[in-house]
């Protein structure tokens, strides 16, 4: 552990390198967030358990997870992240005013806004934001025409949009009610979202190779709607992980469900709208969603 003897800090730098690898899961994919190679990434974090004297991840194959001692210092570096660039932006631009128009998911304006919404408005006052919800296949419209200045989009693969910049990767999970046994009847009752949803598709493709007799009992274009069908105990739904809320117990191969992919999670800013208050919003989204 530390030596309280000896001058220590944690450069801002690093402890942003140890988020990104630990919200990716992979130093590869940090590597790319925080535009160092890996062997910068593996390096720097080398360095960083030097320095704090303990382990900080465990190598899983060709990936990471974090050790308890980990897990500890990502709580702390969130918050001095976050810190760090809401006084930035409040001390380089505090008069600054304007619209921004951002697109995001239900789901993701949900679990992820209201933070990230209140700390740009304390940091940016006079600034007008716009959000917009609705499926990533309808945002990714909307962007297209030039409607959103941002958008938070799902993509079933990465994405053929070279400005996007991921923020993180997703896991789709099958959830249930915890109060009701739904997911042993049979057929299996799926809650889902509309035609051309990826998390539909790879629902019943799931069902199909387990030989899972299944039916669609409910189908929802908001993740409310499906929310409410699997509360009440009429069905299961594949879902991100992070809006798995209180009160659903996620299923997985324990329970005979079986795994499904992820999703990459990207925000898309228009090259000729890289300046200002959209990339202060930008920055904010990346920090705090990453």
């Amino acid at each position: 552990m530390l030596d309280d003897k000896a001058p220590f800090n944690l450069p801002l730098e690093s402890l942003r390198t140890f988020a990104a690898a630990a919200d990716t899961g992979n130093f590869t994919r940090a590597a790319e967030q925080v535009h160092r190679t890996q062997a910068a990434v593996s390096m720097q974090m080398a360095k960083l358990e030097n320095e704090v004297g303990c382990r900080l991840f465990e190598r899983m194959g060709r990936g990471v997870a974090l050790t308890f001692e980990g897990e500890t210092l990502l709580k702390y570096a969130r918050q001095i992240l976050d810190l760090h660039d809401e006084a930035l932006a409040a001390m380089t631009a505090p008069d600054m005013e304007g619209r921004v128009r951002l697109g995001a998911p239900e789901d993701y304006a949900t679990c992820f806004l209201p933070g990230i919404l209140a700390a740009f408005h304390a940091a940016y006052p006079r600034v007008l934001v716009e959000v917009f919800c609705g499926t990533s296949r309808s945002l990714a419209k909307r962007y297209a025409r030039g409607e959103f200045d941002l958008a938070i989009l799902n993509h079933p693969a990465p994405p053929e949009d070279a400005a996007a910049q991921v923020i993180h990767h997703e896991p789709i999970v099958w959830i249930t009610s915890g109060e009701h046994g739904v997911h042993e009847q049979r057929p299996l009752p799926l809650a889902v979202f509309h035609e051309g949803c990826p998390y539909r598709r790879w629902a019943i493709e799931g069902c199909t190779e387990r030989n899972i007799e299944h039916r669609i009992c409910f189908v929802s274009p908001s993740l409310t709607g499906v929310l409410s069908a699997v509360r009440a105990g009429l069905a299961v739904a594949p879902v991100g992980r992070s809006t798995a809320g209180q009160g659903l117990r996620i299923l997985g191969e324990q329970d005979g469900f079986p795994a499904l992919p992820s999703t990459t999670v990207c925000l898309h800013q228009w090259v000729d709208r890289q300046h200002g208050i959209v990339n202060g919003l930008a920055n904010f989204i990346m920090n705090r969603m990453g």
